[in-house]
């Protein structure tokens, strides 16, 4: 990817209101010049968020989060900086141009943006033949049967696919698209791959015929690929079928609906994993909103890194079948080696979440996940149902096969209760079952322990706050052009180049920021690090004195002083040093000199015409 230049990014941010952009997430209430609300990045009663119109930042000074509106999306949505640009870019009809070097990148930059528009024009293509043609009546029967209203199809972009070898791909050529484009997006087949597609002068033919099409976005919205399920059953034609691997979808990275329930997620902490798009669009609309699908039914565990991302606790509801049972347990090593704990709220016989939601009703399903079963008190009922544990060879050979399972577990706490509950389920001693957990395992579950716990992560850093005088000069040249311009014009670099604390300062004062403009803040914050993003947000909401120009002399003088103050001592030690050189001794009777002139006429009152 390429980068995006500071002028775009301030251009975004002139056109994206702080205000209107945090108000279409939650409410807020006007404080004087500023807004506030409860702070949606920690629990509190009484609201420390707050967001400023003037300097199109916020901050709260309950949990120090605070930042730009980039910033904002970013932490709110969990999402990166390029995603939180292009995410505001198409909020206020923006194109991201991005700068790029070699000539592969344009490549692959071109290549990308034009499988998107492929995707996002694909998308209205198959939603308006369900919606508005004469051809989607009978998947808007189907539809209507499962429950789902137009105003659903809607929001979900629901679309139909007609039952034809070239509908999509004689549309798409018409409107601009080449057939290698249509093949590398997988929205078309080549011939080869069924002799039996009827197509004269053609090489290749839709994927999808026949069947719902269900949209799979990523995490900012963008469409990457398709689900189609069929509308009629058909001899040796699977149900679901989803687009093959591209450039832009990686099956085992992507989670369905992620785009629309990741705020939902983190609110509680917990996701609802059921296995169809159906399912989950079913609970969604009647109000469950922290729950995702996976692309198929097991979990990958790439897939269960990007859900830690955003919960620490996962519920299945996957079908009561075999096939669910099954699911459920391949899912289980991926979600386990990401440190998730694990729920099973089991459906009954014939059921699944999506059939379920719509006979009980939101409360009730909300109930049965409520009072999921924890994984293991599930599993180790299931493994042991049938088995004669008269039997040692039985035993043994179950004992065996649990603890290969139970060794999956990183969470030392947690295998220890695995372990007890095993063993007591097996009438052994749970000394003898642990010794069987393999040893390889257990050790590199130890080493994976031990390094997670080295430390916190860069997010979590915080910034100390620097001293007293360089507060207040970084508050003063962030929201006072002329105390800005006064530093702006003092030796700035060299002195604090030796001052503790001073880069922040630094920074302020090299950034081409103007403190009138908002948008100029904006861009100048998404160069810092997070905790230096908060330490800025927060001296921007904070009440600049009104006598700045007086101020920032006073507190810079005092800088220069303690600076030149710090030298003298240096080299009032240095000339008592034994074996000093008649050169060097003269050189430091000189600096000597210098400094006590220098701080003797700072200590003077500035006359008329000085600055």
């Amino acid at each position: 990817m390429g980068t995006i230049p500071s002028e775009m990014i301030e251009q975004i941010a002139a056109a994206n209101d702080i205000v209107e952009v945090i108000g279409s997430y939650f409410p807020l209430k006007r404080a004087g010049v500023n807004f506030k609300a409860l702070c949606p990045f920690h629990q509190e009663k009484t609201p420390s968020f707050m967001v400023s119109p003037s300097r199109q930042t916020f901050h709260c000074f309950g949990c120090g989060a605070g930042g730009s509106v980039f910033r904002f999306v970013m932490d709110y949505e969990h999402t990166d900086f390029p995603s939180a640009v292009r995410k505001l870019a198409a909020r206020a009809g923006i194109t991201v141009v991005e700068t790029r070097g070699a000539e592969d990148e344009d490549r692959r930059y071109e290549a990308r943006r034009t499988l998107l528009k492929l995707h996002a024009d694909a998308a209205e293509w198959f939603h308006e033949n369900l919606l508005k043609r004469d051809l989607g009546d009978p998947a808007r029967k189907y539809l209507k049967h499962r429950g789902i209203t137009a105003e659903t199809a809607k929001h979900w972009q629901l679309g139909y696919a007609p039952d034809e070898w070239d509908a999509f791909g004689s549309w798409a050529r018409a409107h601009g698209y080449q057939t290698r484009d249509l093949i590398t997006s997988g929205l078309a087949k080549t011939r080869d791959d069924a002799e039996s597609a009827p197509l004269e002068g053609s090489r290749a033919y839709d994927r999808f015929r026949g069947r719902i099409i269900f949209p799979i976005c990523n995490d900012v919205g963008e469409v990457i690929a398709f689900s189609g399920r069929l509308l009629k059953e058909a001899e040796g034609a699977a149900k679901y079928l989803n687009s093959p691997e591209t450039p832009l979808f990686r099956k085992g990275k992507v989670l369905f609906g992620l785009h629309k329930t990741k705020r939902a997620l983190i609110e509680a902490n917990c996701a609802v994993v059921c296995e169809g798009q159906l399912d989950l669009i079913s609970l969604f609309e009647a109000g469950i909103t922290n729950v995702v699908a996976p692309q198929g039914t097991a979990f990958t565990e790439n897939q269960a890194r990007v859900l830690k991302r955003f919960v620490n606790e996962v519920v299945l509801c996957f079908d009561a079948d075999a096939a669910g049972q099954k699911a459920a347990e391949r899912s289980l090593d991926a979600l386990l080696q990401n440190d998730l704990i694990v729920r099973v709220a089991e459906m009954p016989a014939g059921e699944d979440p999506d059939s379920l939601v719509r006979h009980e009703g939101k409360e009730a399903f909300e109930s049965r996940v409520a009072d999921a079963r924890d994984f293991f008190d599930y599993w180790i009922e299931r493994e042991t149902a049938g088995i004669d544990l008269g039997s040692l060879g039985a035993k043994m050979q179950l004992a065996r096969s649990l603890a290969e399972t139970v060794s999956r577990i990183r969470d030392p706490l947690m295998r220890g209760e695995v372990v007890s509950k095993v063993s007591a389920r097996l009438g052994v001693a749970a000394q003898d079952f642990q010794s069987l957990l393999p040893k390889q395992r257990t050790e590199s579950v130890r080493l994976g322990d031990q390094s997670e716990a080295d430390g916190p992560s860069k997010a979590d850093e915080t910034a100390p706050v620097p001293r007293h005088d360089i507060a207040m000069l970084c508050l003063l040249a962030l929201r006072d052009e002329k105390a800005r311009e006064f530093l702006r014009e003092q030796n700035w670099h060299e002195i604090l180049l030796q001052v503790p604390d001073g880069e922040i300062l630094a920074l302020i004062l090299k950034s081409d920021l103007h403190p009138d403009d908002a948008a100029s803040l904006n861009a100048f914050m998404v160069t810092l690090s997070p905790p230096e993003e908060r330490l800025v947000s927060a001296w921007l909401l904070q009440k600049a004195p009104p006598n700045a120009g007086a101020m920032v002399e006073k507190w810079w003088l005092g800088i220069r002083q303690a600076v030149l103050r710090r030298q003298l001592d240096v080299a009032t030690n240095r000339i008592k040093l034994p074996n000093l050189t008649t050169g060097e001794t003269v050189n430091l009777q000189k600096q000597i000199l210098d400094l006590r002139g220098q701080l003797h006429e700072l200590s003077q009152p500035a006359g008329p015409g000085d600055n």
